[in-house]
């Protein structure tokens, strides 16, 4: 399978959320206060929850793309799986 055209910049978010998750970790075993910290996993869970969506339609793009033109994808499997990436919007 083909890298879809947004990996790069899913891993590069997925980086930044990784590094700041580490600095959470950080914060709980300084004993920072809860309210800082949940507001830190808020903006994490946003940043993975924006990472998803972004890969979840760059693949429905891609796929259903290639299903309807001369790839190598039936359409058949492409709806199938479309149907399947969908629960995770």
């Amino acid at each position: 399978m083909s890298t879809h055209a947004s990996h790069p910049e899913i891993i590069k978010r997925l980086k930044r959320a990784e590094g700041h998750l580490r600095s959470i970790v950080g914060m709980l075993e300084e004993d920072r206060g809860c309210l800082e910290i949940a507001q830190q996993l808020q903006a994490v869970e946003r940043a993975i929850a924006s990472a998803k969506k972004t890969l979840v339609h760059d693949h429905i793009d891609h796929c259903l793309d290639q299903a309807s033109g001369d790839g190598p994808r039936r359409p058949h499997d492409a709806i199938r799986e479309f149907k399947e990436i969908c629960k995770y919007l």
